[in-house]
């Protein structure tokens, strides 16, 4: 049987969700944790993969297993699990169900706090309180939704077919005393919100303009962009079928 599976997880313990030798990931502890309850080998394919400390409020993952997963897996999972990953839910799914492939939009946030909270270190990118022009950045975000090539935005040297992504909304928000960067498309490239993250800065702080981002775009050169910034600040939120 097929299940999907719905979790959270913080990121700052663990080099990224994929499982890689070596170092601990998000995948690796799932699956040692379903292979000691069910008692069977498992493999757990996510929605996405996050890189070294990103977090996820939401990821899906599916699996499949012999044995009939009822509520009460939840908190066999959840106690053997480390503490920053969570399982929120278990669902039977038809057994050509993918988590990564039928998944039609994911949702990212990142996260600046203007100032320092020792509680949020591990959660967001924390800055000396500047003059950013949100109402700039919120003009440039408004371009990506304009484009499908974002090669300029990508990890160099990455293993995709395509750099053609969907965006389908792009914002920045002030709440309180967090700025916070909202974007939602059909796919993402490894690098790519932290990439536009950064470039999106350099224009509020009036280090580039308009014109300079849609050039940056058009140039498909991961030089022209700005820095990436920290991975601490960036949550997978949404993952929709």
């Amino acid at each position: 049987m097929r299940y999907f599976i719905e979790l959270s997880y913080k990121g700052t313990n663990y080099h990224g969700w994929q499982i890689q030798p070596d170092v601990n990931s998000v995948q690796e502890e799932i699956t040692k944790a379903f292979e000691t309850i069910l008692q069977e080998k498992i493999q757990v394919v996510g929605a996405g993969r996050t890189d070294a400390g990103v977090h996820a409020s939401q990821m899906f993952a599916h699996l499949d297993t012999k044995n009939e997963l009822t509520y009460e897996y939840i908190h066999k999972f959840n106690t053997i699990l480390p503490n920053d990953i969570v399982i929120k839910s278990i669902k039977e799914v038809s057994e050509n169900k993918h988590a990564r492939f039928d998944a039609v939009s994911r949702s990212y946030e990142y996260r600046i706090l203007i100032g320092r909270d020792p509680f949020l270190l591990d959660t967001t990118w924390q800055i000396h309180q500047k003059k950013i022009k949100i109402e700039k950045m919120n003009e440039a975000a408004k371009v990506l939704l304009q484009y499908k090539d974002f090669e300029s935005f990508s990890k160099v040297k990455t293993d995709v077919k395509t750099f053609n992504c969907t965006v389908m909304s792009a914002v920045w928000k002030l709440e309180g005393n967090q700025l916070i960067f909202y974007i939602k498309a059909n796919r993402f490239l490894r690098n790519m919100v932290r990439a536009i993250v950064g470039t999106l800065l350099d224009v509020g702080l009036e280090k580039k303009s308009l014109d300079d981002f849609r050039n940056i775009i058009e140039s498909k050169k991961r030089s022209e962009a700005g820095l990436s910034v920290p991975a601490k600040g960036l949550f997978l939120t949404e993952v929709n079928y």
